[in-house]
């Protein structure tokens, strides 16, 4: 009997000499077996066989520990770190230890996080994403209102405005603004008029001048303030959702690399494991199931499509030219209503009867009147996305094109009609600078377009407030006590995670367009979002079920930030051509006496010192555009050749998996083929000691 040694060298694996010493101890095994001596003896020395194996793989196991000490001691032996080296190792491992602990701490400290928590375990991570969405727009609007409280209300309300003086138009306009009545109510509360147009709230609140408490020195410029703090924050808020749009599109890329191994991702990487509930796990397999059957249902549309005749063709082609044009008719309406309505509530609360009621019915049907437009926007944007689903599902397109479809007809209504709002306003407004008068209503326009945004907020919150604890909590009340399938069908209802996203988008959009005429704006749109998502959450544990559609975070943070981009282009257009073009009032606001709020920038560049102008105008000569465009081109010439490298690299890679691949099922081959020729060897050696020992029974 040989005996079996090992050694361990760094060239060999431990797996391969384990298998190694397998094969031997087969093979003494089998010449255990082919001994001819009596079955007692065999077992002793099969028991002896293993016996010594166990402890030569003992052996091998420790000296492999031992060689694997020894070599790391060496090699940190070698690569000790002296003088300078060894002090930045040291500060670079104690920077990364406080990091480690300041984010374990901020982990512990994290708001609303057992409720991600419990989100998360229940619908997912595609679901808890939305929420991490609304905190991430709350702390943007409190970056957004920190900005205008440090360099626009605290000026205003610790220095002193410069008192008029003097006869001109201005001047008098100003007075006839500051005499107007200003009596408060609960309503003027609700609509922001009365008292509250003369607080920080809004746009006429803010002086042209401040000066010192003596009343002789200058100290801020409040008008360059008010337009730079703008667009700082407006620029800010491009680049960071810039930046989380690049990123939720990098991940969404890496995900979409194996989009032809779908199936497979769903089987094998589908699963969300931070669900522990049993009941979650259910409806987490039923939407797995439900995504493969789209995905089946995706690929017989495919197939559907590319074998339909010409007629069929034409006929779908038609149907799709119909319901689009039925979209653009009824967006079309949507919009002129939006616009008659405005008109129609301009021109009764311009009646005399109505600027200063008497009864009871006159002040709410003011009130009415007041909230009439806002009203008919957010009667639209509930009840037209309902009649695009209806009408999407005649189009054959695929689910997840539905979808896309669906969302981009509700973000352009939503969009257009704030884009009509903003049209209806500006017919109102006094544009021209040379036929404007005092007795123009509105007197100060920039503030009564703060009121009409500032309204749509309250009533966009208070729909929220409305549809989810007066609407759709009744719903699931019904559907849950209730044994009728007609009850379960009208009661039950899924987190439409799309439609929950336009809602919040929406109302961010409204704080974008109102931030430049009510500088108070982004602290309510903050605290919406913080009440915003404790009924959102509510709406998602309580009323609803988890979606049949299955949304992943790469694909719901992707989707989020490239809506919430559009949005913000949207907001800002307006309020950009309303401070290149649109003339300030003369009655109130920082920007009394200029043709344009954009032209106190242009005033402050004429005040800086030649050279310092000199070098900004350099900037926009030829001998500076001209190398800068050439560093670019080169830079996006060499990134170019990096990633065409890179794809090649990725080729290559694939390429090297596929051989492993081959090379691993070539392995597996001969494997089974040893172990089928083991088995049949072992089977000959048994039927020659079968024969053996009849031979030896019969003599």
């Amino acid at each position: 009997m040989s005996v079996c040694y090992c050694t361990v060298t760094p060239d060999f694996p431990l797996l391969a000499e384990n298998l190694s010493n397998e094969e031997r101890t087969w093979e003494e095994i089998m010449q255990i077996k082919a001994m001819p001596v009596s079955m007692m003896q065999k077992k002793e020395l099969k028991a002896k066989l293993q016996v010594g194996h166990i402890l030569v793989v003992l052996c091998c196991i420790i000296q492999k520990q031992v060689t694997d000490s020894v070599n790391s001691f060496q090699t940190a032996t070698k690569l000790r770190l002296q003088g300078f080296e060894q002090f930045k190792w040291q500060r670079r491992k104690v920077w990364q230890q406080m990091k480690s602990r300041w984010k374990e701490t901020y982990s512990k400290l994290e708001l609303w996080r057992h409720s991600l928590k419990k989100i998360e375990g229940t619908f997912g991570t595609g679901i808890v994403a939305y929420f991490l969405f609304i905190k991430w727009l709350m702390f943007l609007n409190l970056f957004i209102f920190l900005f205008i409280l440090l360099f626009i209300i605290i000026p205003t309300v610790v220095l002193v405005p410069k008192e008029l003086s003097g006869n001109s138009t201005d001047d008098e306009c100003s007075r006839n603004y500051s005499d107007s009545s200003a009596d408060s109510s609960f309503l003027d509360w609700v609509q922001g008029t009365g008292s509250m147009e003369r607080t920080i709230l809004f746009y006429g609140f803010y002086p042209e001048n401040l000066i010192s408490g003596d009343g002789d020195t200058h100290l801020y410029n409040l008008p360059l303030a008010y337009v730079a703090i703008s667009v700082v924050y407006l620029l800010g808020c491009l680049g960071v959702i810039v930046k989380s749009a690049a990123q939720g599109f990098k991940e969404r890329l890496m995900e979409g690399e194996g989009q032809f191994y779908q199936y497979c991702n769903l089987v094998f990487g589908g699963w969300d494991y931070c669900i522990h509930n049993e009941k979650s796990a259910r409806m987490k397999h039923k939407a797995l199931y439900n995504e493969m059957k789209v995905c089946l249902g995706a690929e017989r549309l495919e197939e559907e499509r590319q074998n339909r005749s010409r007629d069929e063709m034409i006929k779908l082609v038609i149907t799709r030219c119909i319901i689009n044009l039925i979209c653009l008719v009824v967006l079309s309406g949507a919009l002129a209503l939006i616009y008659y309505v405005f008109d129609f509530s301009q021109e009764e609360l311009n009646r005399k009867y109505l600027q200063n009621p008497n009864t009871d019915l006159e002040y709410l049907y003011r009130f009415v009147l007041e909230f009439l437009p806002s009203i008919t926007i957010v009667g639209l944007n509930l009840l037209v996305p309902n009649l695009f689903s209806y009408l999407v599902s005649f189009e054959r397109y695929s689910p997840l094109f539905v979808v896309r479809l669906t969302l981009l007809r509700t973000v352009l209504l939503r969009l257009a009609s704030l884009i009509m709002l903003m049209y209806s306003l500006k017919m109102v407004i006094c544009d021209k600078p040379e036929g404007c008068s005092c007795e123009d209503h509105p007197i100060c326009w920039e503030t009564f377009v703060g009121q009409q945004v500032y309204k749509l907020v309250i009533l966009d919150f208070v729909t929220h407030i409305l549809i989810t604890f007066t609407l759709n909590w009744p719903r699931m009340l019904i559907a849950k006590y209730s044994k009728s399938k007609v009850a379960k069908l009208v009661g039950e209802q899924e987190f439409d995670l799309p439609k929950h996203v336009l809602d919040v988008v929406y109302s961010q959009t409204l704080c974008w367009l109102g931030s430049f005429y009510a500088p108070v704006l982004p602290l309510m749109a903050m605290l919406e979002c913080f009440l915003l998502f404790h009924i959102k959450k509510f709406a998602c544990l309580v009323n609803s079920k988890p979606s049949s559609v299955v949304y992943r975070a790469s694909r719901s943070k992707s989707l989020f930030m490239m809506v919430l981009l559009i949005s913000f282009i949207v907001a800002v257009l307006p309020v950009a051509f309303a401070i290149a073009e649109i003339p300030p009032s003369k009655s109130c606001g920082p920007f009394q006496g200029l043709s344009t709020t954009w032209s106190v920038v242009a005033d402050s560049f004429e005040q800086l010192p030649i050279w310092f102008k000199s070098i900004l105008f350099f900037f926009g000569t030829a001998g500076f555009a001209i190398p800068v465009f050439i560093v670019l081109v080169l830079c996006l010439y060499y990134y170019y050749a990096v990633s065409a490298a890179n794809k090649q690299m990725v080729m290559v890679l694939k390429n090297q998996l596929v051989l492993e691949g081959h090379d691993k099922q070539f392995l597996l081959n001969r494997l089974s083929a040893f172990i089928k020729q083991q088995q049949e060897h072992q089977k000959a050696m048994r039927h020659v000691e079968m024969t053996n020992l009849n031979l030896s029974n019969a003599t």
